[in-house]
């Protein structure tokens, strides 16, 4: 069963958990993201999913859902930390892509 968070994200936000990226070198080596050099993180995990955008009196329902691995815009989103985990909340219109697993 899926944790549940302490956020409800309203209109056409959402709320992920980032995911913290390696690299790794051809000999096997993993560098992560604090000494890579990279500031802020550009993939997460969406936890929570707000309602839709209004246009006019018509719902725009959102195009990502619970579980959805992301990778959103550098720029453009707030975190927070609750109870010592960090979110980062963000409109749908921030998010890039969505991963497809293969």
């Amino acid at each position: 069963m899926a944790k549940k968070i302490p956020l409800i994200p309203l209109a056409d936000r959402v709320v992920l958990k980032p995911v913290e990226s390696e690299s790794v070198t051809a000999s096997g080596i993993i560098i992560p993201d604090t000494v890579s050099g990279k500031d802020k993180p550009e993939r997460g995990v969406v936890v929570a999913v707000g309602p839709g955008k209004y246009d006019e009196d018509t719902l725009i329902p959102m195009t990502v859902k619970v579980g959805d691995t992301v990778i959103f815009s550098k720029y453009g989103f707030d975190q927070v930390k609750i109870d010592g985990t960090e979110y980062i909340v963000l409109s749908e219109s921030n998010i890039l892509a969505i991963v497809k697993e293969s």
